[in-house]
């Protein structure tokens, strides 16, 4: 009889669907006691007597416009701006106890989008929204193997970013960002596109020299604070609300119901981007990009 892994399918990899910070933040607290239940199996390998082996490289284009999805469970990723007008993408496998051999990198195509993941057991598979996976009676609970991704994209191309065990870190893009993780920080700058981040257990930072024509933006956590910089000329409704923490602004909002330390609801400019923000402990930060 087949049994269900730990690996069940992650919706939250999917692209974000608009819903209140307070629902979001339910949601991921219910994928974090999954994601915490995967520690155990799958925490990376920090010990000096742990071994490394450069698994995965593929170099390919994408049409601008067009998006790559990265979708990994056990590490981080790691994206930057590629100078050759390809997209490049590395993955690195490190453990110390666990089997290489069970993880596997796989790559496909979605139309013109591509969809690269990262799968614990041969009976998963992976799709623009998330990993699936059913126990395999071959498949160890205690493998530790965590997989690094670096990745490299040209002007224009989307990324779609996830993990559960690991950090997300976006440095010079210039279209969309979508990152999701569980245990980890998220930290994305984008010179064009809208930036989305959501995780459980640490902070956020994104800066975005646009938001293009995005109506919703949301970010979330429950342990750590969240940053964001944008534009002077940017218009939003603003909701951004912390439990233990403040709520702090550069910019001018006038300010919707009462005026908390800890809940700031308001406008400013134009106000045509939904912008809501919401944590449990730490604070929020509005600044002016730089």
């Amino acid at each position: 009889m087949s049994m269900f892994s730990p690996f069940p399918t992650f919706d939250m990899f999917s692209s974000p669907v608009p819903m209140s910070a307070r629902s979001r933040i339910a949601s991921r607290l219910t994928t974090g006691v999954l994601a915490l239940a995967l520690i155990g199996m799958a925490a990376p390998a920090h010990a000096q007597d742990s071994r490394r082996e450069n698994a995965f490289t593929w170099s390919g284009t994408i049409p601008s416009g067009r998006q790559l999805f990265i979708k990994n469970i056990n590490g981080g990723i790691d994206v930057e701006r590629s100078s050759s007008g390809r997209v490049e993408v590395t993955a690195e496998k490190q453990w110390r106890r666990g089997n290489p051999e069970q993880v596997r990198i796989e790559q496909k195509r979605s139309g013109d989008n591509v969809v690269i993941c990262a799968l614990w057991n041969e009976e998963s598979t992976c799709d623009e929204d998330g990993i699936r996976s059913r126990r395999s009676s071959r498949h160890s609970d205690r493998n530790d193997v965590s997989v690094h991704f670096t990745v490299r994209v040209p002007e224009g191309v989307r990324v779609n970013l996830s993990t559960v065990n690991g950090g997300i870190e976006v440095n010079g893009v210039t279209s969309e960002v979508v990152a999701t993780t569980v245990n980890g920080s998220l930290r994305a700058r984008s010179a064009g596109g809208p930036v989305r981040a959501t995780t459980v257990n640490g902070s956020i930072y994104v800066a975005m020299g646009s938001v293009g024509s995005a109506e919703e933006l949301e970010y979330t956590t429950v342990n750590g604070a969240i940053t964001i910089e944008l534009p002077d000329n940017f218009g939003a409704q603003f909701d951004l609300s912390t439990v233990n923490g403040r709520v702090n602004t550069d910019f001018p909002i006038t300010v919707s119901g009462t005026l908390s330390s800890r809940r700031l609801r308001g406008t400013v400019g134009n106000g045509h981007t939904r912008l809501r923000a919401s944590t449990v402990n730490g604070a929020i930060t509005l600044r002016r990009l730089n």
